[in-house]
């Protein structure tokens, strides 16, 4: 293939659709699905509601595309298996106990709108009637795939709720209850790790406020004034994003809802009783709100945490010349080395913290290089993993340009310490050096312009003609 990646969400070299934007055209085929009037749950089917979403071009490519960067993330490519489980978990559900009962999607969706018409109607509260709104909003494709909420809230809440005296309240009860549910398996055991994955790495809910988001072809929002709309009042959000006409109508009757609950927490006659589980469940509301809101949003514009990011490496992954490679190595090069310098210490071994600075004894050699390691010519699919060529000679070692490596380059060119990088890039930077170490010490054509640092206080040690020598490093150095 032109992009050397073999991956069923890029299109073949010789043209056509993906293979897996093939098997979403025929899972959204209208043929094989109810006609919208005849939909046992009718407009409030999530499945039904999906469907049409995903038909739409913009909508589908964000799903494909999200579904390629946690590709490129994660290194790990989505099989045929997995795409078939992956997309019938968004278009179907997930509801293993309506299955064994012979129930259709479409039906276990219309007996949770009966169950909401309760609960809509002031009925008696019970964990079927008042979650009911929350499954119908959670079964849609882009909450099914940003699926995460705080699973330690619901048992916390309910203490809140019951100091309240809002235990009998259906909104404020079916909020508990869904997070509760939420604290037991609720993912196909097949893709589970997956889809936490998608979450892990790109949850629209934790994106940068100051990114832009196209809601509409006219109406254009910046998060965080989405953010600040909802964390003053759920009905202010509210009114903020529905004139765009980009939420469901199950959302936008659950957003009501929780704007109502919303305004009841701040009327006096609830909060003089206790102010604090007051502040705390409208700040839990009021979260959760946004956070459907922002993954709507993000889900159908593939506006997502670090997208800019995750967009530049699958660049530098697709790129056969290299050419975008080359420009990382020179980053990975600067951390690897202090200054013009590759330091190895030689009182410790791989994984032991550093001594004291006036303890410690440095082997210091000329910066070690990093270039794009060229692959072997065979043939077979290329790695979905680019990897570095770290040294030269005998002495160079692989190291994989991983998405967690690539993104702290890109933090650091903005501006990030190096003592802020995550643990999972500091430990390979400390692999690659401890793998180079040994035969660096080995290899005489190194050695020949190193010098060992001892202490804190300058001192170094240098080969001369006749044997070792010390000397006081000079301010050059």
């Amino acid at each position: 293939m032109a992009n050397g990646c073999r991956s069923l969400l890029v299109a073949p070299a010789k043209g056509g659709p993906s293979p897996a934007s093939a098997l979403f055209e025929i899972a959204l085929d209208p043929a094989k699905w109810a006609a919208t009037d005849a939909c046992a749950a009718g407009p409030a089917c999530p499945f039904c509601h999906s469907r049409r979403l995903l038909s739409h071009e913009r909508e589908l490519s964000s799903v494909l595309k999200i579904l390629r960067w946690h590709e490129v993330a994660s290194g790990k490519r989505w099989s045929f298996r997995d795409l078939f489980s992956v997309i019938s978990y968004l278009l179907a559900g997930n509801h293993g106990s309506a299955i064994d009962e012979g129930i259709d999607p479409c039906r276990w969706a219309a007996r949770l709108v009966e169950q909401d018409d309760i609960a809509r109607r002031g009925g008696k509260v019970s964990r079927q009637t008042s979650s009911a709104l929350f499954q119908l909003v959670a079964a849609q494709y882009q909450h099914a795939l940003f699926h995460r909420f705080d699973r330690e809230a619901g048992p916390s809440l309910l203490r809140d709720l019951k100091e309240l005296g809002l235990a009998d309240h259906n909104t404020a009860m079916g909020l508990h209850w869904f997070l509760a549910s939420r604290r037991i398996k609720y993912l196909p055991a097949m893709i589970a790790p997956s889809l936490e994955g998608v979450v892990d790495i790109m949850d629209p809910a934790l994106a940068n406020p100051d990114t832009e988001v196209r809601a509409t072809q006219r109406t254009i929002w910046w998060l965080r004034d989405i953010d600040a709309r909802f964390s003053r009042s759920v009905a202010e959000g509210l009114d903020y994003v529905r004139k765009a006409q980009v939420l469901s109508r199950t959302e936008l009757e659950l957003l009501e809802r929780l704007a109502a609950l919303d305004t009841l927490l701040s009327s006096s006659a609830i909060r003089r009783k206790r102010p604090q589980a007051a502040s705390r469940v409208q700040r839990l509301a009021r979260d959760f709100a946004c956070r459907l809101v922002r993954r709507t949003l993000g889900t159908r514009t593939a506006t997502v945490l670090d997208a800019g990011i995750l967009a530049d490496f699958q660049a530098v992954v697709e790129d056969d010349a290299g050419s975008d490679l080359y420009d990382v190595a020179r980053e990975v090069e600067k951390l690897l080395n202090t200054n013009q310098d590759f330091e190895i210490s030689l009182t410790t071994t791989f994984g032991q913290p550093l001594p004291p600075p006036m303890q410690r004894a440095t082997l210091v050699v000329p910066a070690r290089q990093v270039k794009p390691l060229d692959e072997d010519p065979v043939a077979r699919p290329r790695n979905p993993i680019a990897f570095l060529q770290v040294g030269t000679g005998k002495s160079s070692q692989p190291i994989a340009l991983t998405y967690d490596l690539f993104k702290a380059v890109r933090e650091l060119e903005r501006g990030m310490s190096i003592a802020s990088l995550p643990r999972t890039v500091l430990a390979l930077l400390d692999t690659a050096k401890a793998r180079l170490s040994g035969p660096i010490v080995r290899d005489r054509d190194i050695l020949d312009r190193a010098i060992i640092r001892i202490g804190s206080g300058g001192v170094v040690v240098e080969e001369r003609r006749r044997g070792f020598a010390a000397r006081r490093e000079g301010p050059s150095r």
